[in-house]
């Protein structure tokens, strides 16, 4: 996904900071160049499943219990 590690966006959820928060007081150029890191915690916060409206369609975003993620639509 990423050439390297250094190109992909860091932060530590454990100090409050969000990956929103890693792109401010970026070039907007060079964020729009960099993709967007969502640790699947913070989507999902402490439930099994969400859903994801995208063009008007509602995906399912799971977790299984080996730990490994499901989308469907």
């Amino acid at each position: 996904m990423y050439a390297n590690l250094a190109a992909r966006p860091q932060f530590n959820p454990t100090s409050g900071e969000n990956a929103n928060s890693v792109l401010q007081g970026m070039d907007m150029g060079a964020a729009a160049a960099k993709v967007l890191a969502v640790e699947s915690r913070d989507l999902l916060k402490g439930q099994k499943a969400v859903e994801i409206m995208h063009n008007g369609s509602v995906y399912r975003l799971q977790n299984t219990k080996l730990g490994k993620l499901i989308l469907t639509k």
